[in-house]
């Protein structure tokens, strides 16, 4: 299996990663001031319960699921080319972290948070205004496409550089979601790399998401598996800028 963006921890922490990543649900600062977060490993499946292959996906499609908690979305897109390596980040409260590029055969696969770092826009059943926009497309929030674009106030981050700020508000990248890829070509969710705002943003929808997924249903983390849709399928509208 791959873990590419994997950061170089401690040898006891590394350790405790390699014997039971399941168990280490807390943060963790690695002996370069990275911040990584791991949870249970998760395997994507498609809408009717297969395991998802990655070399069924097509490229640059928005692919929608839910980790690291059952209301938190993420958007996972196989880039036309690879993902930088070895990206030096910094957080809005000045961490720095290192994004170590996309996984599978060619690195193009890449999946992030896709909840704003700005005033947290998010995709919905309704409508998303949060979307990868293809490099054939265009947008009002970077010179070019290829980007990540939240169409509420024009955020862009590059999923090429570990989600990246290139244009608009947000002070800070997107969270990267670390992806395994077994010999079979599954694919899997093990980790988030990068700063998160899940509690904020709990906070912040808790009325609409109670109503979605019930009283701290949001909160939930995901287990055993997430289901994988393209976005397109998942929300009713899909509004870019």
């Amino acid at each position: 299996m791959e873990r590419r963006n994997f950061l170089r921890l401690s040898a006891t922490s590394a350790m405790a990663v390699a014997i039971a990543p399941s168990l280490i649900t807390q943060k963790l600062y690695a002996e370069d001031g990275s911040l990584f977060q791991t949870f249970e490993k998760v395997q994507l499946k498609d809408a009717e319960g297969n395991p998802l292959k990655s070399k069924a996906l097509v490229v640059e499609e928005n692919y929608i699921f839910m980790y690291p908690h059952v209301g938190t979305p993420a958007i996972m897109v196989d880039l036309p080319e690879p993902a930088q390596k070895d990206i030096k980040l910094k957080a809005e409260d000045g961490t720095e972290y290192i994004y170590r590029g996309g996984t599978g055969e060619k690195g193009t696969l890449v999946a992030y948070s896709a909840i704003c770092q700005h005033q947290l826009t998010y995709p919905t059943a309704a409508m998303s205004m949060f979307q990868y926009v293809p490099t054939s497309g265009k947008t009002l929030a970077y010179d070019k496409a290829g980007v990540f674009v939240c169409s509420s106030h024009l955020a862009a981050y590059d999923p090429k550089q570990g989600g990246k700020v290139v244009g608009g508000p947000a002070n800070q990248g997107l969270a990267s979601i670390i992806l395994e890829i077994d010999a079979d070509d599954n694919i899997w969710a093990v980790a988030v790399l990068g700063p998160v705002k899940f509690q904020a943003f709990f906070d912040a929808f808790k009325q609409e998401l109670k109503a979605v997924y019930g009283r701290k249903g949001a909160k939930k983390l995901t287990t055993g598996e997430a289901k994988v849709q393209p976005l397109k399928n998942f929300s009713a509208e899909l509004i870019q800028a």
